[in-house]
C-alpha cells in the first residue's frame, strides 16, 4: 500500500505541481522570441457545420465584420449533411462571398478536408460554428506568421456565460490556468496544442485527418512534426458559451478525451525528445499523463485510509481527500445554489467531473471504442422559412464592430432564439 500511495502521489505531484512550475520557469528563463508584424496574407476561414442553424447566421455575420481586408479573406462552410436548415442559411450569405460546400455525412475530419481542398488562402483559420471572434482576432492570429519559423498559431478561447453555476465557474477557472501555461509554453518554444475555437496554420502544413481523433490537436501535432513552431496569440480572442448543462459537458469531455488520447498515440515520434526536445515532455505530461490522472487518484483514495495508522502524512492525505471530495459533491449536487457557486466548490466539482470523464474515456479507448462523427449538443432551431432564411443584409464595419460586449450579445441572442 505504501508503494501504491507514493507512486500515485509522485504522479499527481508531477502533473499538477512540478510540471506547471517547470513550464512557467522555462518560459521566464529560456525565452525564444519570434517576429511579429502587421502582415495580411490571404486567409481562408473554415467552418465544419452539422445542424448549426441555431448559430450559423450569427457566426457568419461575426466573421464578415472582422477587421481584415475583405479582398484577402474568404469564408468556407462545409456542411456535413445538415438537415435543420443550415444550408439554406449559409446560402443566404453567398452574395457576401461565403462559400458553401454541401457534403454527405462523413464526419468533421472529412468536412474540413473538403473545405481545405477548395480554399485558396495561404493561411487556414479554423473555428467552430458557435465561437464568436473579437473584431481584431484575425489580424492578431496572422501577425506571428511574419516569422517563417512559425507554422501555426493558437488563438485564445474565452468562455462567457450569464450562468454562474459551479459548472460554468469551474470551466472558466480551468481555461484560465490553461491560458497561463500556453503563454509560458509559447514564450519558450511551442504550445502543446491549439483549440478548435480559433487557430491558424500555414496551408502547406495541413495534413489529412485520421478518423477518431481531434482535428485541432492533430493539426497542431502536424505543425510540430514539420519542424515549425506553434505559438500562442493571446489577443486573438474567440468567445464561446459554456455548456448548457453538466451532463452535456460531461459527454463532450468524454468524446474530446477519447479522441485526444487516440490522437496522441497516433504520432509516436513526437514522444522522442531527441527529435522534438522539450515538446516530448509537454506532450507526455499534459496530453497523456494528465488525462489519465483518474487512475492514481483512485489509487491514492484507496491506499491512504488503509495507511492511517502508519503516520501523520497518510492521515493528512486521507483527510485532505475527504474534504476535497466533499466540496466536489456539494458543488455537483447544489451547483446552482448561490453558496455552492463559490470557487472552492466549483473548482472541486469541475475537477471531479473531468476525472470521471477521463476515466470513462480511458476505459473506452482501451476496449477499442471510437468516436468518428460528431453532433453538436446545442438546442435545435426551427428550420427557417424558404423565403426568409436569413438576415444577410450587408452591415457597416463600424456598426458591426465585434468586441467582447458584442460577442456576449451575439451569444445571448442565439440562446434566446433556441
Amino acid at each position: 500500500m505504501r508503494i501504491v500511495f507514493w507512486m500515485s502521489a509522485s504522479l499527481l505531484a508531477w502533473s499538477y505541481v512540478a510540471f506547471p512550475l517547470v513550464v512557467l520557469v522555462r518560459g521566464r528563463l529560456r525565452p525564444r522570441p519570434y517576429r511579429t508584424a502587421d502582415v495580411t496574407p490571404s486567409v481562408s476561414i473554415i467552418i465544419a457545420a452539422h445542424d448549426e442553424a441555431a448559430v450559423i447566421a450569427a457566426k457568419l455575420n461575426n466573421l464578415l465584420a472582422v477587421d481584415y481586408p475583405a479582398e484577402r479573406l474568404e469564408i468556407v462552410v462545409a456542411s456535413d449533411a445538415s438537415t435543420d436548415g443550415t444550408d439554406g442559411i449559409v446560402s443566404g450569405f453567398a452574395n457576401r462571398g461565403v462559400r458553401l460546400l454541401t457534403l454527405p455525412r462523413g464526419g468533421k475530419a472529412a468536412a474540413l478536408e473538403a473545405a481545405v481542398a477548395v480554399a485558396t488562402g495561404s493561411v487556414l483559420v479554423f473555428t467552430d460554428a458557435n465561437s464568436m471572434f473579437d473584431r481584431a482576432a484575425v489580424r492578431a492570429l496572422v501577425r506571428p506568421f511574419a516569422d517563417r519559423a512559425v507554422g501555426g498559431v493558437a488563438g485564445n478561447q474565452v468562455y462567457l456565460s450569464d450562468d454562474d453555476s459551479s459548472s460554468s465557474t469551474g470551466e472558466r477557472g480551468h481555461w484560465g490556468l490553461d491560458r497561463v501555461l500556453k503563454r509560458a509554453e509559447s514564450a519558450a518554444g511551442n504550445v502543446i496544442a491549439a483549440t478548435g475555437a480559433i487557430y491558424a496554420i500555414r496551408r502547406e502544413l495541413f495534413r489529412p485527418i485520421p478518423s477518431g481523433v481531434n482535428d485541432d490537436f492533430y493539426e497542431s501535432l502536424s505543425v510540430i512534426a514539420a519542424g515549425a513552431r506553434l505559438v500562442f496569440a493571446e489577443d486573438a480572442v474567440a468567445y464561446e458559451p459554456t455548456s448548457s448543462s453538466r451532463s452535456a459537458e460531461y459527454r463532450r469531455k468524454v468524446r474530446v478525451l477519447m479522441r485526444g488520447l487516440r490522437c496522441a498515440v497516433s504520432v509516436p515520434a513526437l514522444f522522442d525528445p531527441r527529435r522534438v526536445g522539450f515538446y516530448a515532455l509537454q506532450l507526455g505530461s499534459h496530453k497523456v499523463l494528465m488525462r489519465t490522472m483518474a487512475v492514481p487518484l483512485v489509487a491514492m483514495a484507496a491506499s491512504a485510509p488503509m495507511l492511517w495508522r502508519r503516520g501523520p502524512i497518510y492521515r493528512l492525505a486521507t483527510a485532505g481527500q475527504a474534504v476535497a471530495y466533499a466540496l466536489a459533491a456539494m458543488g455537483l449536487v447544489g451547483g446552482r445554489h448561490r453558496l455552492f457557486r463559490a470557487r472552492p466548490f466549483a473548482l472541486a466539482a469541475h475537477f471531479c467531473l473531468v476525472q470521471a470523464a477521463s476515466l470513462e474515456a480511458s476505459i473506452r479507448v482501451l476496449r477499442g471504442d471510437r468516436v468518428d462523427r460528431w453532433t453538436p449538443e446545442r438546442a435545435a432551431a426551427e428550420p427557417p422559412a424558404p423565403d426568409a432564411a436569413v438576415d444577410a443584409e450587408p452591415v457597416s464595419t463600424n456598426a458591426a464592430a465585434v468586441d467582447r460586449d458584442a460577442a456576449v450579445a451575439e451569444i445571448a441572442a442565439v440562446a434566446a432564439r433556441t
